[in-house]
């Protein structure tokens, strides 16, 4: 059986809920951040960078949302919630998969470091992510309204990757969704989902 380390108020709430999708059976381990919002030296027992997530699996044990998620998909799921490469849609899957660390998530991690800086506050280059903040958020806006999920009609992978940046990660970097109708749509869809609201249940956000 997998286990999961999830640490409170991050990415691993993603491999919960891609377990709970899936209907798999795994053991959850949680861990609670630090005052200062670092995660415990216990994770660095597990792995050595001690961030998560991170799950073992026999004697594998493997970090990185997306690896993970993409080694569950693969290995325990008969590649459900993935898409074919033979498929139409799997140039639209493979693009969002990894446009959610690869684009999104970096811009999204460069915009908070920066808003933690006050001398940045008025530096030229926070404005210019910010500007880029808008423009990625209006591009996935206009992308997202052509299709019920990001590969396509159908729910996958793909959609457990990119729904992080929309909602916990705004827990940390506070930014306005209401100009992107369309991504406030999608959300909808996805919190209206069973395994998403269970595994937010379980491994979501916790209001302090």
């Amino acid at each position: 059986m997998i286990t999961i380390y999830h640490l409170d108020t991050s990415r691993s709430e993603r491999i919960v809920w891609l377990m709970e999708e899936l209907g798999l059976e795994y053991k959850l381990e949680l861990f609670q951040r630090n005052a200062n919002g670092s995660a415990p030296d216990t994770l660095r027992e597990i792995h050595a960078l001690g961030k998560a997530p991170v799950i073992r699996d026999g004697d594998t044990v493997l970090a990185e949302s997306g690896a993970i998620v993409d080694y569950i998909v693969h290995r325990y799921a008969a590649d459900r919630l993935a898409v074919a490469p033979a498929a139409a849609e799997y140039a639209r899957y493979i693009y969002w998969f990894h446009f959610a660390e690869g684009t999104l998530m970096s811009l999204l991690i460069l915009a908070l470091v920066l808003g933690r800086v006050p001398e940045a506050e008025a530096s030229p280059v926070r404005a210019r992510v910010l500007e880029r903040m808008k423009l990625t958020l209006m591009f996935i806006d206009t992308e997202i309204a052509q299709a019920t999920y990001f590969a396509g009609s159908t729910f996958t992978a793909a959609d457990v990757m990119m729904t992080f940046p929309f909602t916990t990660m705004r827990h940390f970097l506070k930014y306005d969704l209401a100009p992107y109708a369309n991504i406030l749509a999608y959300l909808q869809r996805i919190e209206a989902r069973p395994a998403y609201q269970k595994a937010m249940a379980l491994a979501g956000p916790k209001d302090k």
